[in-house]
Formats: structure tokens, C-alpha cells, sequence
């Protein structure tokens, strides 16, 4: 396997999932309105996705 092709394996789901917190958080402090609800839904996927990895053990 190549290099770059192992990082993403390996940090591919991780990076992702600190861009959706990064942006859940940015849009709870600077908007309102339609903001309310992207922050909730980019809030809420990792949250789901850890409490689903955490209790699948």
C-alpha cells in the first residue's frame, strides 16, 4: 500500500470528522436562522459516529 494511501486509510475518518466539528462550531457562534440547524446536523455526525463505535465494543 502507498504511503498516501495508508494516511488516508488511517486518518481519513478522523480529519473528517474534526472539519464537521470545526464547522458545527463556527456556524453555532456566527449565525443564526439556517446556521442553527447545520451546526446541529454537523454537531450531531460525530457524536452519533462515536457513540455508534464506542458502544459497537
Amino acid at each position: 500500500m502507498s504511503g498516501a494511501r495508508s494516511f488516508r486509510r488511517m486518518w481519513g475518518a478522523p480529519i473528517m470528522l474534526a472539519i464537521l466539528t470545526a464547522i458545527g462550531l463556527v456556524s453555532a457562534l456566527l449565525g443564526d436562522g439556517v446556521w442553527d440547524y447545520v451546526s446541529a446536523v454537523a454537531l450531531g455526525v460525530p457524536t452519533i459516529a462515536c457513540a455508534w463505535y464506542g458502544l459497537r465494543r
